[in-house]
């Protein structure tokens, strides 16, 4: 629920401002350009209290959105950027970018029922489009096209299920970027829109119970004011129901609630059988959840109200991600007593913890990424080796080890075989390819997957690059990893512009992704790219998540200075030449970065990122965010944030000619995870203390998009207009 957009966000602006940068060095212009930053207006009478500590807090005023003055701010620093960023080579980096991105874009096909489906996307499309086959071999057609969901393409499909026997869709839309979704429904012969529709839901599961008469959703309660993405009023009180197809939202049936507890929120999920619905709950984004279970049988007369949950897990000590089932046996994925996970089995019918079974055991440095059982025996397992996925398959009676799938360098970020398929489908890609999609039959023997699709770019041949994967020393001797990739035959000589790319946080894992405009900035500006996997992620389970969360938090930034340094030291970049950029809790990365070594990089982007650590839990879904940050409303947690939170952490830089570099923040009018108010707080602050300085001579800008969001759901043309 917190960001997993990293890869999603455009970055033709971040090529662009390096460029302008680089180029603006290279011209011998003088040393000081003139910048005239909107005057923003300061209340010097805000000032907070955080346990006996005075914060000022002059630019809150920014924190409403709706305001003329917060407004008027929003203009006066677009007309600002804007000019900046329309340089000689944008449209010529515009041009280059629309070529190599027309290319056609397949997800996994995945089986519903007796039909096929598959998501197609021509090349420029604004939204990916669902193909219907009545085979593999028959002609696909269209089935649902998000493309007509708005004139723009601001309007994505976000969220979507079948029915267990195939013949109905439920699936969500959300407009320009927000995490606001409204549920629809279809027949699926004929593709025949039903009259249902589901409003207030966000963050929520989609499950149906396998009779078809309906599906589990969450939602939140009414509030004040508007809800369309642009608000910033708490998310709390999630609610799960039951909705019955061909009725009113307003007769759905409640059958979960914490009313003790606001901030938990759910997700249901139906046993492969049809028999169980297993009940998730969550507080935070940490990964440990509560799992209560109901017994349909238990309910002869239907869901009709609060089901009778079962409390097999009632504490918040370790993750619980169910697999399948047998019967009363349950197989979960589970970080208990195994940061980098481990599957066991539970049996329901004699639930003591002493009972519990393990399957697969907690390999020492791979985790498990995913696990899921298909054609009915076998389950197929994703680790992480090394930032470096390993499909495996083993039999689910007894765990036994049966086959690993040759994969190169990469990712498996698609996967599709449910219990009752025969059939698996997986998706691979890495940072000079963009998708290769296996088949593999699971009736016939010996089992061999074979390319399905491969999908090439014109004009880009991959064997002119090469992929390397170092592990640099952090301040206190940690190895960390890191992808590097660049033309062959590079000369280590420090005259190439460097792009490192940064994460470290709620355990989400950075793994090599291929990228259009990353690749035109190392082909045609003979770029470095580096993408670090430091500490606070999952790259290597829990015990590298917990290394960078809470108190330890300084080493995501320590690591990523490191990385920068590392590159400088071994001559791929120089200081003045290398861009760091990250998104969402990547974006306080750059700007954490930025205040601590100004010095360090040429330019920095960071998009949609958390910049007011002590005020974030009070935004949206802010509150879940604690359990990775700390929140400053307890003492000893101030303590940690306001050590490095961006916001109050900007100061003029010490020592001749050391200034920030140019700096680029780039948000969403409705990105409602995320608000703008950080971004907007920030850059008011950057500008006014540094941007005032006589050393400052590189640019400190924003550019708020229209009608985009946190990332995901981005259409096409926005992505490339930036």
């Amino acid at each position: 629920m917190f960001c997993r957009v990293h890869r999603i966000i455009t970055r033709a602006s971040i090529v662009t401002l390096n460029q302008r940068f680089l180029c603006q060095k290279s011209k011998n212009l003088p040393p000081r350009m003139s910048f005239q930053y909107p005057q923003a207006y300061r209340d010097e009478a805000v000032v907070d209290d955080y346990h006996g500590h005075k914060v000022s807090d002059p630019y809150s005023w920014l924190e409403d959105p709706d305001s003329e003055k917060t407004q008027a701010f929003v203009t006066a620093q677009n007309q600002l950027t804007l000019p900046f960023l329309e340089c000689e080579v944008r449209d010529l980096f515009k041009q280059r970018m629309t070529e190599l991105y027309d290319y056609p874009k397949y997800s996994c096909p995945f089986k519903r029922g007796s039909r096929y489906f598959h998501f197609y996307n021509s090349g420029l499309q604004n939204q990916s489009v669902m193909y219907m086959q009545e085979s593999l071999d028959a002609k696909p057609t269209v089935f649902l096209d998000p493309n007509t969901f708005s004139d723009d393409g601001t309007v994505a499909l976000q969220g979507y299920a079948f029915s267990e026997d195939g013949e109905y869709l439920a699936y969500g839309t959300s407009a320009s970027g927000s995490d606001w979704v409204e549920m629809r429904f279809l027949r699926v012969e004929g593709a025949m829109p039903l009259e249902d529709r589901l409003e207030h839901v966000k963050f929520s599961c989609m499950s149906w119970t396998h009779d078809g008469k309906g599906l589990f959703y969450n939602s939140y309660p009414d509030q004040e004011g508007k809800s369309d993405g642009t608000e910033t009023s708490t998310n709390l009180h999630q609610k799960l129901f039951y909705h019955v197809l061909g009725t009113p939202q307003s007769e759905d049936v409640l059958v979960a609630e914490f009313p003790d507890h606001p901030k938990w929120m759910s997700g249901a999920e139906v046993s492969d059988d049809g028999r169980y619905v297993l009940l998730s709950i969550r507080e935070g984004c940490d990964p440990v959840n509560r799992l209560w279970y109901c017994d349909l049988h238990t309910t002869p007369q239907g869901i009709t109200g609060l089901l009778p949950w079962v409390k097999l897990i009632d504490n918040f000590d370790a993750e619980y991600e169910y697999v399948t089932n047998e019967g009363t046996v349950f197989t979960f994925k589970t970080n208990l007593d195994a940061p980098c996970y481990r599957l066991i089995n539970i049996d329901f019918a004699s639930p003591a913890q002493s009972s519990w079974k393990e399957l697969i055991p907690q390999h020492e440095k791979d985790v498990i990424v995913f696990a899921t059982c298909s054609y009915s025996c076998y389950l197929f397992v994703c680790f992480l080796h090394d930032v470096k996925n390993v499909l495996k398959m083993y039999r689910l009676s007894t765990g036994e080890e049966l086959k690993t799938f040759p994969l190169e360098v990469g990712s498996v970020v698609g996967f599709t075989g449910r219990k009752r398929d025969s059939e698996i489908f997986y998706y691979f890609t890495s940072f000079l390819s963009p998708a290769i999609i296996y088949h593999c039959d699971l009736t016939k023997e010996p089992l061999q997957p074979h390319v399905f699709r491969e999908v090439t770019v014109k004009g880009f041949d991959p064997s002119d690059y090469q992929t390397t994967q170092i592990f640099y020393p952090s301040k206190d001797g940690t190895e960390v990893p890191m992808f590097i990739v660049h033309k062959k035959g590079l000369k280590m000589d420090g005259s190439h512009p460097g792009f490192l790319y940064g994460y470290g946080g709620f355990n989400i894992s950075i793994t090599p992704s291929y990228s259009v405009s990353r690749l035109i900035f190392v082909r045609h500006l003979g770029g470095v790219l580096a993408v670090a996997n430091i500490r606070g992620g999952g790259e290597y389970g829990e015990t590298w998540h917990k290394a960078g969360m809470l108190a330890n938090k300084q080493n995501c930034f320590t690591d990523f200075q490191c990385a920068a340094e590392y590159l400088i030291k071994k001559g791929y970049t120089s200081s003045s030449k290398l861009t760091i950029n990250g998104g969402s809790n990547g974006g306080l990365l750059v700007a954490a970065c930025v205040n601590q070594r100004p010095e360090l990089f040429g330019c920095a982007v960071a998009q949609v990122g958390v910049m007011d650590m002590l005020k974030f839990h009070k935004f949206t879904i802010g509150h879940a965010w604690t359990t990775d940050f700390g929140c400053s409303e307890d003492k000893e947690q101030l303590d940690w944030l306001i050590k490095y939170s961006p916001l109050h952490n900007i100061r003029v830089p010490h020592g001749d000619g050391i200034q920030y570099p140019a700096v680029l923040l780039l948000t969403g009018d409705h990105d409602d995870r995320v608000v703008p108010l950080h971004s907007l707080k920030y850059i008011a602050t950057l500008q006014h203390t540094v941007g005032r300085s006589p050393k400052q001579s590189n640019p400190l800008f924003i550019l708020v998009d229209t009608k985009s969001g946190h990332g995901a759901g981005k259409p096409t043309s926005k992505q490339q207009q930036q």
